[in-house]
């Protein structure tokens, strides 16, 4: 993974690949997707560059290398997006900092920072790992939090350079890996940097090969290789720049120049690689004289990190509104970036920065479940355990004839919103999308080439199944580093349990009477208080309160109701009249050590 989180790759394939096309279709791409590789390999055989053509037979993997937490997998906007305005806007809080980009007029991203919830993908750990499991090719390693962490074998080699001198790279078809079993050990010690946060109920994963990212460079302690970042294009500038940085490596030390450091002078390299090193250095100290499990190294803030890496010559202004963070903006970019400084604003208005900006509405209806879309069709998004399913609404139908044009446009727009919720919600993984079925081959097709084209804007990793399925679906992966905003924003509901549905009266009223036929099998008391809804209450009474009494004929007991409006409609409470107790869970259905029915509280 190069430093804009794309896999380095040869020199040939840099240039055939230059921009956002190296989204990659499932495998079974049909030839119309493969086309603009073709077009472009091409014209580098024209150019005499057979080797070219291996843009379009293949694509290979890389294991990940670290950068800067939450943003290293994310590239710089392009050129491609060049005639889209671009803002940043930051806004710090007493307990939160909150980052907003907002492309053409419309929220795109937003991150938020809380002491609590502290970031820690590219933290620098000293672990030690408790299990080697050869049939997964994995380790998991305790480095001191909650959950073991996730080590695999990809993440244990080193990954392969995109120098223009690598010919053993550049023509190897597969990547074959070690066992594990022979790189590492039960109880042994390791450094290991985290790639993705931990997310549910598994733990976080980390890597072997540790990366440091700066603005213009990424070093890593491992190798002798120099590579370039693909989106830098002209074959004379990614020479210079090798030649440049590999005079400035120290030996044992690779290092990927970043889209930022196109047309940068050697002196302003050899001071980002220079703190970079000094870095590995401190990294080392703490290495030998720390016991773990332990934090060797914390990587920089949210908003140091948006500015180091997402704030180029392709964003329009960038507004903050507080006084320091706008002179360390400032300070930062003098060193770094001094023709950026005039594009740094200071908010001083006293209305919030985000109100008037309209990003606080934006960000109410991020976490609801429909979205709305201009032309009236609606997105509905639900997620689930093993990914998210999103289904298209279409909006009122405009006529039988024209009823197939109309499904296209829904869709379309429908592909729009989808790519831009993506981004905004941060929703990574298995992703499902069900479109309005259309019967034309040709739309199904526009519909498929739409998507791909609207997640090049995405700056995660994403990859898109070739063809509508037979079902009228499209499948999709996007890149997971950390929980969405839904899962680090809300809990789990205590009443629903996260399942968004609750039993409704009926089915309360059913598990009463069973309940209380269980204590009439059991010989137990005969007179209780029954605390449940008003709602509930209501329906247990049944007209004229004939159901009630057949209750209390059918289990011989004496059941007195008691509203109450602060329980749910699935709850309720047994009280013994003669023992004063609270006695519902003595006549709960057991099932694997849990109450079948449900306690109430």
């Amino acid at each position: 993974m190069n430093a804009d989180g794309l896999e380095p790759t040869s020199q040939v394939e840099d240039a055939a690949r230059s921009g956002p096309e190296w989204i990659r279709p499932a495998q079974g791409r049909q030839p119309q997707i493969v086309a603009s590789f073709h077009r472009r390999t091409t014209t580098l055989m024209s150019q005499g560059c057979a080797a070219g053509i291996r843009v379009a037979t293949r694509a290979r993997r890389y294991p990940l290398l670290p950068s800067v937490p939450d943003l290293r997998h994310r590239q710089p906007v392009t050129s491609r997006t060049r005639s889209m305005r671009t803002e940043i806007f930051i806004n710090q809080g007493i307990h939160e900092s909150r980052i907003a980009i907002v492309e053409d007029g419309d929220l795109a991203e937003i991150w938020v920072e809380r002491p609590e919830a502290e970031r820690i993908v590219g933290d620098i750990y000293k672990g030690t790992v408790t299990a080697v499991l050869p049939s997964l090719q994995a380790a998991f390693v305790e480095i001191g939090l909650e959950r073991t962490a996730f080590l695999q074998v990809r993440d244990m080699v080193e990954a392969e350079s995109d120098d223009e001198s690598n010919g053993s790279s550049r023509h190897r078809r597969s990547r074959s890996f070690p066992n594990i079993q022979d790189l590492v050990k039960k109880g042994q010690q390791l450094l290991v940097q985290i790639s993705k946060e931990p997310i549910g109920t598994k733990g976080a994963r980390v890597t072997t090969q540790l990366s440091l990212a700066g603005r213009f460079i990424v070093a890593m302690p491992n190798g002798d290789w120099v590579g370039v970042s693909r989106k830098i294009s002209s074959w004379n500038e990614r020479r210079r720049l090798r030649d440049v940085v590999r005079k400035l490596c120290p030996d044992g030390f690779s290092a990927i120049v970043r889209t930022e450091g196109r047309g940068k002078p050697e002196k302003d390299l050899r001071k980002d690689l220079k703190q970079l090193t000094r870095t590995f250095r401190r990294i080392q100290k703490r290495d030998k004289r720390l016991k773990p499990p332990a934090v060797i190294h914390r990587e920089i803030g949210m908003t140091s990190s948006v500015i180091r890496d997402l704030f180029t010559e392709n964003v329009d202004r960038l507004v903050v509104d507080s006084r320091d963070l706008y002179d360390e903006i400032v300070e930062y970019l003098k060193q770094v970036s001094p023709e950026l400084r005039k594009r740094v604003e200071l908010h001083r208005d006293k209305k919030p920065l985000f109100d008037v900006n309209k990003i606080e509405g934006e960000l109410d209806k991020v976490n609801e479940r429909e979205v709305w879309m201009r032309r009236g069709g609606s997105l509905v998004i639900d997620h689930a355990e093993a990914g998210t399913f999103i289904d298209v609404n279409s909006a009122r139908n405009t006529g039988k004839r024209d009823q197939e044009e109309s499904i296209l446009h829904t869709n379309l727009e429908a592909a729009r919103e989808v790519a831009r919720q993506l981004r905004l919600r941060d929703i990574g993984g298995i992703i499902v999308i069900d479109f309005i079925d259309m019967h034309d081959e040709r739309n199904r097709r526009k519909l498929v080439d739409a998507m791909i084209e609207e997640v090049k804007r995405d700056r995660a990793k994403v990859s898109i199944s070739p063809q509508i399925s037979e079902f009228g679906l499209i499948e999709m992966t996007r890149q997971r580093v950390r929980p969405n905003l839904l899962h680090t924003h809300s809990e789990p509901c205590p009443t629903c349990e996260g399942r968004g549905r609750i039993m409704g009266a009926d089915t309360t009223i059913t598990k009463i009477e069973r309940w209380l036929r269980r204590a009439y099998a059991h010989n137990s008391d005969r007179r209780f208080h029954l605390r449940v809804h008003p709602e509930v209450a209501a329906a247990v009474r049944g007209e004229n309160g004939r159901r009630l009494k057949d209750m209390r004929k059918a289990t011989k007991t004496r059941v007195d109701i008691v509203e109450d409006a602060t329980m749910t409609l699935q709850d309720y409470r047994f009280i013994s009249t003669r023992r004063e107790l609270d006695v519902t869970a003595e006549h709960l259905i057991r099932v694997g050590g849990n109450n079948g029915g449900r306690r109430s509280r």
